[in-house]
């Protein structure tokens, strides 16, 4: 048994149970009080732009088809037959009008609704049996888009996305809102690594500390310049809402169109953003000096944000990427990882960009390499007895005594908490976060038999 109360007190104290890495107690905790009530992002518009286009996607143990229906209506449906249970879809993407259960043949529109039912009459007596109308694969509870960006939540009661989202809705939109035609997304790969979820969603949201040491080699070969000691410590760090990131140091001076146009983007692109982006988030760059890098929001939602050369000629492209940490078991995680781009971009740059993707995440990216190597052995090392003993100290940037020692940046128009150089800081909002969940009771199981 986990002692919640104890364990929630010493993660908001920065001092983490070692064995939360790797425990199967904590897991079921984490699936039955995270997320089975939190906002889950399941795919974008882009991945289903027809009518009968639909992908399979999953919260932990349950599995969706994300479906565009023939209305253009996008639905989020239960993947499993009203009848025996079966998987009525068993490819990942696709485009159909119907769904058909290849166990019994059951049949159901793309919208849900159940429409055939082999020998009706002779196996139910028609309607006076079994009556077809109003049956439909069992919806989500709730669903809601925010950018073209679908989540779905298994309560509902759940509070409205952009609720939950709070005010990272405004960083969400330096990834996902750089033209009014939005983003479009390639992908995603897919692959497992033997590493607990969490700590993948805890890097991207504020771990700026590791980049000078576990990415070095990055800079040796020239590819990406950003992870020295001296850039990362500059950037800043910020949390909002459900979710926190980090940010580059621009050299002075540089402005806004100075700053887009370092980190790569061409004069048209940088146009299309000044004019969809608010003055804050123009402020941001132009006039604080912080490039938007990586960030999550919580609970297993990633973005990143780089810059790489992608030719001998010195060439640099941004790219975007979205990713998500989908829980297998307290020792594997399944990564979905896209590659994002303003739908409007050239298509010169949407190569290029993808090429820079490439390079560095992805599941042959450099960055990719890196990171994972450490996280598989965080997560083996946890499963041991000695990890029970074990309390990690993600303190960094608070004394002793709790007061904060790190410094706030003396401009910064985005909203929330930022400060500046090295800390922990995020790293404890989001665990916080996690912790005030796996306080809370199970959410209750809602809805009625299908008869």
């Amino acid at each position: 048994m986990v002692d919640v109360p104890a364990l929630a007190a010493e993660v908001r104290d920065g001092m983490i149970p070692a064995y939360v890495y790797n425990d199967a107690g904590v897991f079921a905790l984490e699936r039955d009080r995270i997320f089975t009530r939190s906002w889950v992002f399941l795919a974008h518009e882009s991945e289903i732009p027809d009518p009968g286009d639909y992908v399979v996607r999953r919260i932990v143990d349950d599995s969706f088809i994300v479906a565009r229906d023939e209305a253009g209506t996008v639905r989020v449906l239960f993947n499993m037959c009203l009848h025996r249970g079966m998987q009525v879809c068993r490819a990942e993407v696709g485009n159909t009008s119907h769904f058909r259960c290849p166990y019994h043949g059951w049949s159901y529109r793309n919208d849900g609704s159940l429409i055939g039912l082999p020998f009706h009459e002779h196996a139910y007596g028609g309607e006076r049996g079994f009556p077809k109308k109003g049956k439909t694969l069992l919806p989500a509870p709730s669903v809601d888009t925010y950018r073209g960006l679908v989540f779905a939540s298994l309560d509902p009661a759940a509070p409205p996305l952009r609720e939950h989202l709070g005010e990272f809705a405004f960083y969400l939109d330096l990834y996902a809102d750089q033209s009014p035609a939005g983003i479009e997304l390639r992908g995603p790969q897919r692959w497992r690594v033997k590493a607990n979820w969490k700590i993948g969603a805890e890097n991207f949201a504020g771990d700026s500390y590791h980049t000078p040491h576990t990415h070095s080699s990055v800079v040796e070969v020239g590819l990406f310049g950003e992870p020295k000691a001296n850039k990362r410590k500059e950037g800043a760090l910020y949390f909002a809402g459900a979710g926190g990131g980090t940010t580059y140091k621009l050299a002075p001076g540089l402005g806004f169109e100075g700053g887009m146009r370092y980190v790569g983007y061409p004069d048209e692109m940088i146009a299309a953003a000044a004019s969809r982006w608010t003055g804050r988030h123009r402020e941001l760059i132009g006039t604080d000096g912080f490039m938007f890098s990586a960030a999550s929001v919580f609970p297993n939602l990633s973005f990143v944000h780089n810059w790489p050369r992608v030719n001998e000629d010195g060439l640099v492209r941004p790219f975007i990427s979205l990713r998500q940490w989908q829980p297998v078991s307290e020792s594997e995680t399944e990564v979905l990882s896209w590659f994002a781009v303003d739908a409007n971009a050239p298509a010169h740059f949407k190569e290029e960009s993808y090429k820079a993707y490439l390079m560095c995440f992805g599941s042959s990216g450099m960055f990719e390499q890196d990171d994972v190597e450490n996280w598989v052995s965080i997560t083996s090392t946890a499963a041991g007895a000695m990890a029970r003993r074990l309390r990690l100290n993600s303190r960094m940037g608070l004394a002793l005594d709790g007061e904060v020692v790190s410094r706030r940046p003396a401009s910064f128009s985005g909203p929330g908490t930022a400060y500046v150089g090295f800390g922990e800081h995020n790293q404890r909002q989001w665990l916080s976060i996690w912790a005030d969940h796996l306080e809370r009771e199970p959410a209750a199981a809602g809805g009625g038999e299908m008869r």
